[in-house]
């Protein structure tokens, strides 16, 4: 009798674990295997540690609070490919082989390029964290972005470029962008907006990402009397941008895509960035107050990774969300989560809500490009952003400036 109760204690004490780690009344069942390569060492790393950061603390908090996906626990495996296309190709292999991921995770425009035929022969879905519109060149299977790509934010700020202009004739912009992929993915549909709306793009200039300085490229710029300067380069670059500007006297305001932040850019932009400073930024914000600005905030206080709001952390808790989504919807239609029925899953989004953390994304069998709703927001040095629009679809409605 006494074996009896205390075999019948340990069960309840256990079972009460179950109750208060949010499990669902089963151990973990199989796990759902994600993996993730990022650039966690190389040129503008920060960037990437941040969104490690946020992709590891919402799926944590997956496991820990809600229990995992219907019991499974997701098992995210972050490796570092340092910038470079060649060893991130490595460990998409790799994921796509020996190790049979589930879902990816790949960082910077070119590995996501070079990634598609990989990803397509072994039918492994990826999300991709730039959002290079050339990623989605057919055949788009399993290749996927989380919301709108770098030519809806060249059509959103040239078009909030030319709604606020008040000189005489077009607004003069000049291009200041990486030398590679990533930043070249502005130029093509820049030109496209100029042609069709009236804006005149003066010039473009290129430099490596391993650049010391830019004060030749703000100079030829500034010689070429661009009135706005448009950046699609990291945040340690368009630091430099700003400390060249200054060196040369070049007074203009600064617009980049939402790639345009991170903690360190605040840290070490004290008096460079001043009022001057914009982005295309196609997601949620404290001022919001939104659901999804909520479980920001809560991921801050349960796991102090960051203590407020951060650009390049909230895109990795976005990434995770749309992932975590695409496995319970495998679980509830299909009553398996791999990575075929994860990718049929995410091609099931149909205006799908994330509570305001990004715009709803809608995914289908042709389309995986997500959303198309962009906002433009002031960057100011307290790591705050004021938003001067609300969101619209550039070139398919009129931008709405707030007042």
């Amino acid at each position: 009798m006494r074996r009896f109760f205390c075999f019948s204690l340990i069960v309840a004490f256990i079972a009460a674990g179950f109750v208060t780690t949010g499990f669902t009344g089963e151990a973990w069942a199989k796990p759902i295997k994600v993996g993730a390569i990022i650039n966690l060492t190389g040129p503008a790393s920060t960037w990437g540690q941040f969104h490690a950061k946020g992709h590891q603390d919402y799926t944590r908090y997956v496991n820990e609070v809600k229990g995992g996906v219907y019991g499974n626990k997701i098992e995210l495996k972050v490796v570092d490919h340092g910038y470079k296309v060649p060893e991130a190709i490595k460990w998409v292999k790799k994921f796509c082989t020996s190790d049979k991921m589930d879902i990816l995770a790949t960082w910077d425009a070119g590995s996501g390029i070079m990634a598609k035929p990989i990803i397509q022969k072994y039918k492994t879905p990826n999300i991709n964290y730039s959002t290079y519109q050339g990623i989605l060149k057919p055949p788009v299977d399993y290749a996927y972005l989380p919301y709108g790509a770098y030519n809806m934010d060249s059509y959103a700020v040239l078009e909030y470029i030319r709604t606020i202009h008040k000189g005489p004739g077009a607004p003069k912009v000049g291009l200041l962008t990486y030398n590679n992929a990533y930043g070249k993915s502005i130029h093509g549909a820049s030109k496209e907006y100029a042609s069709k709306y009236g804006v005149d793009i003066v010039a473009i200039e290129e430099f490596p990402p391993k650049a010391l300085d830019l004060n030749t490229e703000l100079l030829r710029l500034k010689n070429a009397r661009a009135q706005y300067i448009f950046m699609q380069c990291l945040p340690s670059a368009i630091l430099m941008a700003l400390k060249a500007a200054d060196r040369i006297g070049y007074d203009v305001p600064f617009f980049g895509t939402w790639t345009s932040t991170d903690p360190d850019f605040f840290k070490r932009g004290k008096g460079l960035i001043r009022d001057r400073m914009h982005m295309q930024f196609p997601g949620g914000l404290p001022a919001d107050g939104t659901p999804g600005m909520d479980l920001l905030k809560e991921l801050w206080g349960r796991y102090k990774t960051v203590s407020r709001f951060d650009a390049s952390y909230w895109e990795g808790v976005v990434i995770a969300s749309v992932m975590e989504r695409a496995f319970r919807r495998a679980h509830e239609k299909f009553r398996e989560i791999n990575s075929e029925t994860i990718n049929k899953a995410l091609e099931t989004f149909r205006d799908e809500d994330f509570g305001g953390l990004v715009p709803n994304i809608t995914y289908t069998e042709s389309d995986h490009s997500a959303s198309w709703k962009a906002r433009i927001v002031k960057i100011n040095e307290d790591q705050t952003y004021t938003p001067l629009t609300s969101f619209w679809a550039p070139g398919k409605e009129k931008v709405r400036i707030l007042k």
